[in-house]
């Protein structure tokens, strides 16, 4: 879950191989069957988006697998066109395909998971940016991705915080590395606001954030970032992501050998207090 200078997922975007091919899969097949039964209703592209409070050109976006449709809007099609639930059977593929190709099953179980513990080393987790974090990180990116991309995945990863919401809570962890609290990406305004962010979420009770403060002479987590997750079937996966390789491992050695290097790394990091105080000072003195 957790992306020279290609960030992980949570670190960061999409570079080409990253990005899914809008013009194929679910994407096609979802807009090939809206396209059919709005036809079959009898309803122009432009009425049919005025009565849904969209442009022409996007239903035009959606009926050609370009654009990702939001599940609102897929309830609010099925239901306007009399689908009959067809299109609401798609939304959940539907939804994994704003994700880049390799990030959708790690998606899909973060979804899903009763726990969730994370190590970064570069950026703010996805999971914890703001929406001008994320848009600052995704611009940043080369090559350049266009607008509507940026928009896309901004939208999905603001999506996937739904989890700090979601009933019953899951038990989360963070452990970032002071130095990415340094980086003032977007800005000032914007670098104070992502901090802001951060101390909101670690004064939730089902989230402790640790900081790894840059004079610590021991340091288990030099291999780099990664997420642990716990299923409601007991299964425990870990997630890992270097340039354009992302994996996800179910092999119990492995996750316990990542397990292991989480646990050194909570040690070594400043206490969950300690962490607020850090991040407090940052934004005293910034």
């Amino acid at each position: 879950m957790n992306e020279s200078t290609r960030p992980a997922e949570d670190e960061d975007p999409v570079g080409d191989a990253a990005a899914p091919d809008p013009g194929s899969g679910i994407l096609r097949v979802f807009g090939r069957q809206l396209k059919r039964f709005r036809v079959r209703a009898g309803v122009e592209r432009s009425e049919f988006g005025a009565r849904l409070g969209y442009s022409a050109s996007t239903i035009a976006a959606y009926e050609q697998g370009r654009r990702v449709p939001p599940p609102r809007f897929i309830d609010q099609a099925d239901d306007l066109l009399d689908a009959g639930e067809v299109l609401k059977e798609m939304k959940e593929e539907v939804a994994r395909a704003q994700y880049p190709a390799f990030f959708r099953d790690a998606a899909k179980l973060e979804g899903e998971a009763v726990e969730l513990h994370a190590y970064d080393a570069h950026l703010v987790k996805g999971l914890m940016q703001t929406e001008d974090y994320a848009r600052a990180v995704f611009k940043m990116w080369r090559p350049l991705l266009d607008d509507e991309t940026i928009e896309q995945r901004i939208a999905a990863r603001l999506a996937r915080q739904a989890i700090f919401t979601r009933c019953p809570q899951p038990h989360m962890s963070f452990v970032i590395e002071e130095a990415a609290l340094h980086k003032r990406l977007g800005g000032r305004n914007v670098w104070r606001g992502q901090l802001e962010q951060i101390l909101l979420i670690s004064q939730t009770r089902n989230v402790d954030v640790q900081v790894m403060p840059l004079d610590r002479e021991e340091h288990a987590g030099l291999a780099g970032p990664f997420t642990l997750m716990e299923l409601k079937d007991g299964r425990r996966i870990a997630y890992t992501e270097v340039q354009s390789d992302s994996r996800l491992h179910t092999e119990r050695g492995r996750v316990r050998g990542l397990e292991a290097t989480y646990g050194t790394l909570r040690a070594q990091a400043l206490t969950p207090r300690e962490s607020q105080a850090l991040i407090e000072k940052l934004l005293g003195d910034g």
